[in-house]
């Protein structure tokens, strides 16, 4: 009897030093796999802030080479028109060194009915020019008559972070008109 509780003592003590030999070996495997996994995932973050960080510059150089696209994807009447969704792929703005190209719905009037028109000009100047660098990317503004007597704002607002942008037409006579879109590049 003494011999088989020794022996089941001894079988015990041998399972428990196993079993923490065992703990210990994965202990050490789990420390190694969390150290790798940590140093894959500082990796990528560090891949993805150099791409976000190159893509802030795309968008600044895009801006400050007056060469960039505007693609809307959404347009409003201000101050609280109905939202409405863009799908043609014909509309757009470019902004170029030597002319604006606009090819955009606009909204006319102050009060229903509105009447839809479609700007669709190639400007070859636009007056009062401006470009200025914001906390969050760009605002550029310009003024044209689209060969008409009223004269058109153009304002921008393009988020370098995001390469979004809201464009807002207002001129003295209609409501204004806000687009929310992205800038490429032409």
């Amino acid at each position: 009897m003494k011999r088989t509780i020794s022996v089941v003592a001894s079988l015990a003590l041998l399972i428990f030093l196993g079993s923490w030999l065992r703990g210990e070996a994965i202990d050490d495997t789990s420390a190694k796999n969390n150290a790798q996994r940590s140093a894959q995932q500082e990796a990528r973050q560090q891949k993805r802030a150099e791409r976000l960080a190159a893509y802030e510059k795309f968008i600044d150089s895009l801006v400050m080479a007056h060469s960039f696209r505007f693609v809307p994807q959404t347009m409003q009447q201000l101050p609280a028109g109905i939202m409405r969704t863009l799908q043609n792929p014909c509309y757009e703005v470019m902004v170029g060194n030597n002319d604006v190209d606009i090819c955009i719905p606009f909204l006319k009037g102050y009060t229903p009915p509105y009447y839809p028109v479609i700007f669709n000009y190639v400007l070859p100047s636009v007056d009062n020019y401006v470009a200025e660098q914001t906390d969050s990317g760009w605002h550029i503004s310009f003024k044209s008559s689209l060969f008409s007597a009223t004269d058109y704002t153009f304002s921008f607002d393009i988020n370098s972070h995001y390469g979004g942008a809201m464009l807002t037409i207002s001129t003295p006579f209609y409501n204004s008109v806000q687009y929310n879109g992205n800038i490429m590049a032409i």
